[in-house]
């Protein structure tokens, strides 16, 4: 069964829960509370609307974020909301 865009957009949100930078890491919650860790190097590139030059350092706990990856390395961790704008979100 092929899912809507709506569903794929849903599915493939994941909110930050840590933020490691020593080691390169996020630990991140997505669909049914499942937590991963993801590990960067230095070719991964954070893309945000409000950080020109967003990085690791710029990611917050409860910040949504969508991971765009080849097998086996993160290639671009995008920022689709801000845990401020979460928390402010008439949706809650």
């Amino acid at each position: 069964m092929t899912q809507s865009l709506t569903e794929w957009l849903r599915d493939s949100r994941l909110m930050v829960i840590e933020v490691d930078k020593d080691k390169g890491r996020l630990r991140v919650k997505g669909d049914a509370d499942v937590c991963s860790n993801i590990s960067c190097s230095e070719g991964t590139v954070v893309v945000a609307d409000d950080e020109a030059d967003a990085t690791l350092d710029t990611l917050n706990p409860g910040d949504i974020v969508r991971v765009e990856s080849t097998p086996g390395q993160p290639q671009r961790i995008v920022v689709l909301r801000r845990v401020w704008e979460e928390l402010t979100s008439p949706e809650l």
